[in-house]
């Protein structure tokens, strides 16, 4: 699902992974992680996706780099991320972004 349109400025943490062959418990902390990050103040939505290859790629959108710096402090956030590391990923890169501009086009507009 898309996130609907934001109103600039805020910014956007791309995630993108590989992972390896190991699942175990990774769904189920994928979907705790988007539940947890929806109560952050700030949080503002996320798109994700993942290949038949392994490749994954989620965007997180907030409102502001204090709002990330929170989400990226959370505990139960940076247990996910030290599982990732030993256990779900082979490589990983997350790249931060302010976003100036939004728009886009909608067939059901």
């Amino acid at each position: 699902m898309m996130v609907p349109r934001l109103r600039p400025p805020y910014y956007a943490v791309i995630f993108t992974s590989l992972r390896r062959e190991t699942d175990a418990g990774y769904a189920e902390t994928a979907a705790r992680m988007l539940a947890l990050a929806e109560r952050e103040p700030g949080f503002l939505g996320a798109e994700s996706s993942r290949s038949a290859d392994g490749l994954g790629i989620t965007v997180s959108y907030w409102r502001d780099e204090a709002s990330i710096g929170r989400w990226r402090e959370q505990s139960e956030h940076r247990l996910a991320r030290d599982n990732g590391r030993s256990q779900w990923y082979r490589q990983f890169h997350v790249r931060v972004a302010r976003v100036e501009r939004d728009y886009g086009f909608s067939a059901d507009d």
